[in-house]
């Protein structure tokens, strides 16, 4: 099953505040990931504390680890 994915978009210049995708999977909150100027961050389900990477290693993990989308 594919996951639901909904967001919100401040009405504020982004670096002010971050987006926050909340990601559920089976009816089931698997993530929130928050995107900012500077970062991404992902907070799983029931985590207090996120996982941050910054755009640089964002873009270098993407090219090595992704798929190549066509």
């Amino acid at each position: 099953m594919a996951h639901k994915v909904k967001f919100s978009v401040p009405e504020r210049e982004l670096g002010k505040s971050d987006i926050e995708f909340s990601v559920r999977k089976d009816d089931r909150k698997f993530g929130t990931l928050k995107v900012s100027k500077g970062a991404l961050v992902w907070v799983p389900r029931d985590h207090e504390h996120g996982y941050k990477i910054g755009w640089k290693k964002f873009d270098e993990f993407m090219t090595e680890e992704g798929n190549r989308e066509n």
